[in-house]
């Protein structure tokens, strides 16, 4: 199985408000850098987003390396919430609904196909990768501003 390194990024600029997310997959020395946003959205979403995108991009199941910044979604994946939303039907414990279920359901169906290791790092204190997945987000924020 080929082992890829994948670092994501969100951003957003009003929570919601545009919003732009960053991967880059590394793979045997290459790398491949992905963008996209939208024009209202949350930082929750977007970070989201970016992990699913850069896993959506492999085209064979891979043993990955996950960097990100998001306790929203490496807690949600490591600590079993997010397939405890699942199985009760999208709600969280308080019963209340489990808000981005449409991209958990995603998250979790590629999670099945790929063997994820999730690595937590603390945004904006330095990381290369994560610093660069910041910049593709903002920028690709940065296109669904409206003009002032």
């Amino acid at each position: 199985m080929k082992h890829v390194e994948l670092f994501t990024d969100g951003a957003c600029s009003g929570n919601p408000g545009p919003g732009g997310w960053g991967a880059i997959l590394r793979y045997n020395g290459r790398e491949k850098e992905l963008s996209g946003g939208e024009a209202r959205t949350t930082n929750n979403r977007m970070e989201l987003t970016a992990v699913i995108e850069g896993l959506a991009a492999l085209n064979e199941t891979c043993a990955v390396t996950l960097t990100s910044d998001s306790k929203y979604v490496i807690d949600a994946i490591q600590k079993g919430w997010a397939r405890s939303w699942k199985r009760n039907g999208w709600r969280k414990a308080d019963k209340k609904p489990a808000l981005n279920a449409d991209l958990w359901d995603r998250l979790l169906t590629l999670l099945d196909i790929h063997k994820v290791t999730f690595v937590w790092v603390q945004g904006h204190q330095g990381h290369p990768e994560n610093e660069r997945c910041d910049r593709l987000a903002v920028s690709a924020a940065e296109r669904f501003k409206q003009p002032q």
